[in-house]
């Protein structure tokens, strides 16, 4: 591991729509946000409650059009869907829980490498990705330029900003002042953070939306019948709570706090003489693009890597009214991205 851990018989667990050319020229690489997993589409099935999360996007005769590419997308190393993650077990059968060792992107991109080797694709035609996606998309372009061919980021950064490590340093300290964390070795104890987990998405998710798409969608209005004057709660409560509820009964805590611990040390520069010369690596054929709305991920962010990737031509913007979580729900507008990449590549 890049901070010196070891961690012995990783795993990666993934999924892939469509058939890899005899050369695999055609494989294509789509890395999940924070709490994704390998289900990137396909209908709800045993382990994934919902549709895949970028469903609109691959499948035959859209973007990613299965008839044509092999698209993977891997779960990532520290998560809980299958890769190899807190709740997994050590050699001596053990939970990792806290011993799991300090994760970086770049251990991330390190075991990715390691699945493309093992299914023998030695160059990506696109890797995608946005927020924590993205860093391991540009991280994928900074590390091994010579195996990505084009790069579509979205709504993602060159390094974390300090706006950014405080929003999730306060998700991270919600979870670890939960009586049931256990210093993070609670996988035995038939009890686990919950709480402190849901309340850790309650402010994630504020940041993933917009304030106005809140208001016009919520405004003040109380749930149901409810009444907040007397400890009922407004719909926006309600709204947090449902988002909170989902998010405990399939993700581990542990997951959460190494990967957000994962995003906050993300910066591409590090190492590698700043931002700027770590982005004059890159060159595969590039399109950034942010969510006008995003307050998480402001556009001058992306802007910055547009700017710096000789590849990359000016910011794209994606219109959309959601904030940060554009990049997931305005389907149609990242399909116009990949088709403009992909073109080329006829």
């Amino acid at each position: 591991m890049e901070a010196g851990g070891e961690l012995p018989g990783a795993r990666l667990a993934f999924e892939t729509w469509g058939l890899p050319a005899p050369d695999r020229s055609n494989a294509v690489l789509v890395l999940h946000a924070l709490t994704g997993d390998s289900h990137a589409a396909g209908r709800a099935e045993p382990g994934h409650p919902t549709r895949g999360w970028w469903d609109g996007l691959i499948g035959p005769g859209r973007a990613l059009d299965t008839d044509r590419w092999f698209v993977v997308a891997p779960n990532v190393l520290g998560g809980c869907q299958g890769s190899t993650g807190p709740s997994s077990s050590r050699p001596d059968g053990r939970h990792w829980g806290s011993s799991f060792p300090a994760l970086t992107q770049r251990d991330q991109v390190a075991a990715e490498a390691g699945l493309a080797d093992t299914l023998g694709i030695d160059r990506w035609a696109l890797v995608i990705g946005g927020s924590m996606g993205g860093m391991r998309a540009l991280e994928w372009a900074v590390a091994h330029p010579e195996r990505t061919n084009a790069l579509l980021l979205l709504a993602t950064t060159a390094a974390a900003s300090a706006e950014q490590i405080a929003w999730a340093g306060t998700q991270l300290l919600a979870i670890r002042s939960d009586p049931h964390w256990s210093g993070g070795d609670y996988h035995d104890t038939g009890r686990g953070p919950h709480a402190g987990l849901g309340l850790a998405r309650r402010i994630a998710h504020v940041t993933y939306r917009s304030e106005p798409e809140l208001q016009v969608r919520f405004g003040r209005t109380p749930q149901g019948k409810e009444d907040p004057r007397n400890g009922g709660r407004y719909q926006v409560e309600s709204y947090l709570d449902h988002h909170a509820a989902k998010l405990v009964s399939r993700f581990d805590a542990g997951s959460y706090v190494v990967l957000a611990d994962a995003m906050n040390t993300h910066d591409i520069g590090r190492g590698r003489g700043g931002t700027s010369a770590a982005l004059r690596r890159v060159t595969a054929r590039t399109l950034v693009a942010g969510v006008s709305s995003d307050r998480l991920y402001p556009l001058a962010q992306q802007a910055e890597l547009a700017a710096g990737i000789p590849t990359a031509d000016h910011l794209r913007v994606i219109e959309s009214p959601y904030g940060h979580d554009g990049f997931l729900i305005e389907v149609e507008q990242v399909a116009a991205l990949v088709r403009e990449l992909l073109d080329g590549e006829r």
